[in-house]
């Protein structure tokens, strides 16, 4: 992987600043160079899938947060647009439903993730539950968790709390075989402005406007504090947290992919070999078939 998406990784334990990264940050590359060289990522990813799926000793679990308009739905669509469909699971998490409620926060991830095998994608994820609901501590009271009656009762040690459980989640997953990649597509708020307003003009994209999208960009300065914390707390050397420049979407579309393909390439996959019984029978097999 070239030095300019490595440097796209926060490691644990290292103190992480939002302002450190710039979000139109492209590297050494041009538009027309960065479509040439996706073409060539999502062809290496499309193998790579292929030797993840035949092992099935690994799932690898991809993790998509942002801003509104910052990219994530595009990202997926043309980063995994060469996988084979029957190994990849996208899931897109909206405000928790009655049921959800009834358990603890993490459930209905875990209800979602993949099998060995297989990739599976989180257009937002458990980390909603730490940075929206921080942003908005009255949602909690919603998981009617004993003990928290009042927004006033929902202090700093909750969130550490909160913390806590989504690292010791993600270090179980990562000691069973699933390997996870975390992306936040870092928007500015003027690039955000100018796709609210594309929203807006095309008829086409008016659908993906909402009112309430302008009330969260108010609380745009809360929102980079709580993406400054989540980071800052669970970002570990098994499962880092990548900030992904999301100003110029091609350039997003391409880090993406690289980080991708260089993890499954670091997991050494490689497809069964059968052993001298399956062999012979293959052997028998064929000949079968030829004496047809």
């Amino acid at each position: 992987m070239k030095n300019e998406f490595k440097g796209l990784i926060v490691q644990g334990g290292k103190k992480f600043s939002l302002k450190n990264h710039k979000t139109d940050f492209t590297g050494s590359y041009n538009k027309e160079k960065a479509k040439d060289a996706l073409v060539n990522s999502k062809i290496e990813l499309n193998h790579l899938q292929e030797k993840l799926y035949a092992s099935g000793k690994h799932s690898v679990l991809i993790i998509f947060q942002a801003m509104d308009a910052a990219g994530k739905d595009s990202a997926i669509e043309h980063v995994m647009s060469g996988l084979n469909p029957q190994g990849c699971q996208v899931y897109s998490f909206k405000v928790p439903t009655p049921e959800e409620y009834e358990h603890d926060f993490l459930w209905r991830h875990y209800k979602a993730l993949p099998e060995r095998g297989r990739i599976g994608i989180h257009n937002r994820s458990h980390y909603e539950n730490v940075l929206v609901c921080k942003v908005h501590p009255e949602y909690i009271l919603s998981e009617n968790i004993p003990g928290f009656d009042d927004v006033k009762e929902i202090r700093k040690s909750f969130w550490q709390q909160r913390y806590n459980s989504i690292k010791n989640f993600e270090e179980h997953l990562t000691a069973n075989g699933t390997v996870i990649l975390k992306f936040f597509l870092n928007v500015s708020r003027d690039e955000q402005k100018q796709r609210f307003l594309e929203r807006i003009d095309d008829p086409t994209k008016n659908w993906k406007f909402s009112s309430g999208d302008i009330k969260e960009r108010a609380l745009w300065d809360k929102y980079m504090d709580a993406y400054e914390d989540a980071i800052n707390a669970t970002s570990t050397e098994e499962s880092p947290w990548h900030i992904i420049p999301a100003d110029k979407k091609w350039f997003t579309r391409l880090a993406i992919s690289e980080i991708i393909v260089e993890k499954l390439k670091s997991l050494d996959l490689e497809f069964p070999v059968l052993g001298e019984e399956e062999t012979a029978k293959l052997s028998e097999t064929k000949h079968i078939l030829l004496s047809e």
